[in-house]
C-alpha cells in the first residue's frame, strides 16, 4: 500500500520546483478560475513558513494591503500554482517567520541578502 502511495506521488510532482527560502520577496502567479474563465492573479509577498515533503509542501506568503495583513498558503506542486518568481532575498536566521505578523511598517522589512 505504502509503495502504491508513493509512486502516485511522484507523479504529482513539478520537475522544475521553483527555488525560494524563507524571507525572500516572492511573486506568486495563482491561476483563478472565476465561472467558465481562468486568469492569473500575481500575489506578491514575504515567505513566512515552508513546511512538509514531497506532493504535500507548502510555503506561506505575507503582504500588506491597505494596512492590512493578508497570509496566503499554497502547495508547492499545486497545478494552480503557475509560477513562483525571487523579487528579492532575504537574510534571516529563522525557519518561520511568525513575528512578522506583529509587526507593522518599517519593523516589518526584512533584510536583503547581499553576495
Amino acid at each position: 500500500m505504502n509503495e502504491i502511495i508513493r509512486k502516485i506521488e511522484a507523479e504529482q510532482l513539478k520537475e522544475n520546483a521553483p527555488e525560494f527560502n524563507v524571507g525572500d520577496t516572492v511573486k506568486v502567479y495563482a491561476k483563478i478560475k472565476e465561472g467558465n474563465r481562468e486568469r492569473i492573479q500575481v500575489f506578491e509577498g514575504t515567505v513566512l513558513k515552508k513546511q512538509g515533503g514531497s506532493t504535500r509542501a507548502t510555503f506561506t506568503v505575507r503582504k500588506q494591503s491597505n494596512g492590512v495583513g493578508v497570509e496566503k498558503t499554497w502547495p508547492l506542486h499545486s497545478p494552480n500554482v503557475e509560477n513562483v518568481e525571487v523579487v528579492r532575498r532575504g537574510k534571516v536566521r529563522r525557519a518561520k517567520l511568525n513575528y512578522l505578523r506583529g509587526r507593522v511598517g518599517k519593523r516589518a522589512k526584512v533584510k536583503e541578502l547581499v553576495k
